[in-house]
């Protein structure tokens, strides 16, 4: 298992999605597989950097590996303050664009590009795993 903590500012973004995307690439993942990879755990850094922390900055802690089912598994760590990022609704996506309500399509890109997600709380920590087949 690889692991890499940062603070939780947009400076460190670029240094996070290199990290996930290295461990990505050295277990043979196809270009498009890696960027929905990139794409999924952008959508979540993201989050944790805006809304996470309110006024102090805390820690982002990625921990990425490859399991003996072929599966790439990134798991993103924060302890900021309580979000389950599965709970929210699934967007409208048959409405009207301009009657649509705003958010939710991180999360539908996130469970589109991966093939398990999972959130858990523990010791005031939100742990949320994202799993992706190997092609």
């Amino acid at each position: 298992m690889s692991k890499i903590t940062k603070q939780a500012k947009i400076e460190y973004l670029r240094d996070l999605m290199e990290f996930v995307s290295n461990n990505a690439l050295q277990h043979d993942f196809s270009q498009k597989k890696i960027k929905e990879i990139e794409l999924a755990t952008e959508e979540v850094l993201m989050n944790i950097i805006s809304y996470a922390y309110e006024d102090d900055a805390g820690d982002i802690e990625i921990n990425c590996w490859h399991d003996n089912d072929k599966r790439f598994i990134t798991e993103i760590v924060d302890t900021g303050k309580y979000f389950d990022v599965l709970s929210g609704k699934e967007p409208d996506l048959t409405s009207d664009i301009e009657e649509r309500e705003v958010g939710g399509l991180g999360l539908f890109f996130i469970k589109q590009f991966m093939d398990d997600v999972q959130y858990r709380r523990e010791e005031d920590k939100n742990i949320l795993t994202l799993v992706v087949q190997q092609d």
